[in-house]
């Protein structure tokens, strides 16, 4: 019997050998596919004909605009006189001569008007445009719930270029939108009439 490297090192001889026979034997190659015929593929394919429209191509535009006559810079009375044109679309188209909201007693407006509550505090509007009136009216209702609920506001009777009142209109809207006007009606003709209001406010609560 032969020792069992002698088996070992012949068996390594026989794995050899049928490596290399496995080796020769070559798998087979694929034949790669023609490429496909273009005149073949679109065989079926029949052209358009021709419509006779001509297709438009507009013009580029141009990087750097030509700004012409009409794009001139507005002059500074020139906008003025549209801002003041345009600040109407937002303007009332009435006059409130009295405001109650929701929920008030009826007799409120007749006990506002004949002085029920004594006034606190008053603000003269006269000689300012609407926007510094609308900043010092806000800081004047702040102010003056510290001290009562009444207060009479004077906007005057003045009319603008176009023959509008301008105060008159704006301060009654804005007090209407306030959140601690309860009421307004206008004054007595001794404290100035259709060119005052009297004005209820919410009670300030304190702890």
């Amino acid at each position: 019997m032969k020792p069992l490297k002698d088996q070992l090192k012949g068996a390594k001889e026989r794995v050899r050998a049928t490596a290399r026979t496995r080796s020769v034997v070559a798998a087979p190659r694929l034949a790669e596919p023609e490429p496909p015929d273009f005149a073949t593929l679109f065989k079926d394919v029949r052209p358009l004909k021709p419509s006779g429209r001509v297709a438009h191509q507009p013009p580029r535009p141009s990087a750097r605009p030509r700004f012409g006559h009409g794009h001139a810079p507005a002059s500074d009375a020139h906008e003025a006189a549209l801002l003041q044109h345009m600040s109407a679309w937002f303007e009332p188209a009435e006059i409130d001569a009295r405001h109650s909201r929701d929920g008030m007693p009826g007799n409120t407006l007749r006990r506002l008007k004949h002085g029920h509550w004594p006034v606190v505090a008053e603000l003269d509007l006269h000689g300012l445009d609407r926007y510094a009136a609308q900043d010092r009216l806000v800081v004047f209702l702040h102010r003056a719930r510290d001290r009562g609920v009444c207060v009479r506001i004077i906007h005057g009777k003045g009319l603008s270029s176009n023959g509008e009142p301008v105060l008159k209109k704006m301060v009654r809207q804005w007090l209407k939108s306030h959140p601690d006007v309860l009421a307004f009606c206008e004054a007595d003709e001794r404290f100035g009439g259709g060119g005052a209001l009297m004005v209820l406010l919410k009670t300030r609560h304190r702890e």
